[in-house]
């Protein structure tokens, strides 16, 4: 098939846009506004940008009425957020903070979920997540698209602080992602969560390269001959 988005109509019964690039990363955030209200919601367009700094980006739409989301919108007036790892244990509590709920209601209870507080930022933390970053917001690229929700907003943070629960380090110092089954989304209704890996090492033996795969900055210091 071919078709050309927003020109042609593809024909299928359900866009297959959003199930061509999978599987997604959840970026689970949470927020707190300029009153100390708590705002908990998952975003399927999540990843990292570079790892020195470690930079984290989240892009959200706008809300079925227009609107945008209180997760931006807290970022941008308080500078801070957290990234919560999202599990498969903790699918049900993602999922019901998904809802769209008016201003003010507090995700972390209407989901069932305990609070932890953070070290350097003010948003909470999901009790039960094995993985945390706090983050201090960066910047905003507005998109603008088609009215009620296809404008976006992709907000930018750096991650100041990581919180990584001993128990899912393994006894190699790697984080076992076996044990945490990190949640992902796929197209349509579907997700689906990681239950198995493989491993493959760029050819040539740079440890430089290699320390870039990593994402280790130390070592990519130590590797990277001096010009």
């Amino acid at each position: 098939m071919y078709y050309e988005p927003g020109k042609t109509p593809h024909g299928l019964p359900h866009d297959p846009f959003k199930s061509c690039v999978i599987p997604r990363p959840i970026g689970w955030i949470s927020t707190v506004d300029t009153q100390g209200q708590d705002n908990l919601a998952p975003y399927s367009q999540f990843q990292n940008v570079t790892f020195d700094p470690p930079i984290v980006m989240f892009s959200a739409n706008q809300t079925t009425q227009g609107e945008r989301k209180d997760s931006v919108r807290n970022a941008e007036q308080t500078g801070q957020f957290v990234w919560n790892m999202a599990t498969y244990a903790l699918r049900d509590a993602v999922n019901i903070s998904a809802e769209e709920l008016p201003h003010g209601i507090d995700e972390f209870e209407r989901a069932g979920l305990e609070k932890l507080p953070s070290r350097l930022v003010k948003p909470k933390r999901v009790k039960g997540s094995p993985i945390q970053f706090e983050c201090e917001y960066l910047n905003t690229l507005r998109f603008p698209g088609t009215p009620p929700m296809g404008t976006v907003d992709v907000v930018f943070g750096r991650v100041v602080a990581i919180h990584i629960d001993d128990e899912v380090i393994n006894d190699q110092g790697l984080v076992d992602v076996l044990k945490i089954q990190p949640l992902a989304r796929m197209g349509y209704y579907d997700y689906t969560y990681v239950d198995n890996q493989f491993r493959m090492v760029i050819p040539g033996n740079s440890k430089a390269l290699l320390a870039g795969l990593e994402g280790s900055p130390d070592k990519a210091a130590q590797a990277t001959p001096e010009r």
